[in-house]
């Protein structure tokens, strides 16, 4: 019986694992452009067109032998000083996962370049992926204006290649846990 609740709790946190990760969303800082100095890419804009949430995904894709990528407090991104950064990055290609909500600065330390304008500021507000009741319509609304759904319209998914693996992985361990 305690191997049964063992794997339950395992099965628990496998699923609690996929959830979080199907909800992640890659952002890559510049788009094509990637982090650069070359093609006047506005960091600022950039980042305005985007929702970030907590669990997401920035990734920093550059040359590491011109340029790197440093986590800096806001008075440092502000007058781009890089002389002590929170965090730094240099292998050009860095992901950082977005674990707290707010700002988050980065710039690239190599002298000019942030003045330049290569900094950008993640900035993750509160925002939840599901609306508030107070933003649904009216259900009055919804039955006036919503067709009902046909046969051919699936819902969507967020799934992560690979996570339908590990889901089934998941399901096989339980099962053989479950028969012996």
């Amino acid at each position: 019986m305690a191997s049964v609740i063992r794997v339950l709790a395992l099965l628990v946190a496998t699923m609690a694992m996929v959830l979080q990760v199907s909800n992640a969303t890659v952002y890559k800082v510049g788009d094509s452009a990637g982090w650069t100095t070359m093609g006047n890419v506005n960091y600022k804009e950039w980042a305005a067109t985007k929702t970030f949430r907590v669990g997401d995904v920035i990734k920093f894709a550059y040359n590491a032998q011109f340029h790197n990528v440093l986590r800096v407090t806001h008075a440092m991104y502000r007058s781009c000083n890089a002389s002590v950064p929170l965090e730094s990055f240099s292998t050009g290609n860095d992901s950082i996962t977005i674990k707290t909500k707010g700002h988050h600065f980065f710039l690239c330390g190599v002298p000019g370049h942030c003045q330049a304008g290569q900094k950008v500021d993640i900035n993750v507000r509160n925002v939840s992926t599901a609306p508030t009741p107070s933003a649904l319509p009216s259900p009055t609304a919804i039955t006036a204006k919503t067709p009902a759904p046909s046969s051919n319209m699936a819902a969507p998914h967020k799934f992560v290649k690979g996570q339908s693996a590990l889901l089934g992985l998941t399901i096989a361990t339980l099962a053989f846990f479950v028969s012996s």
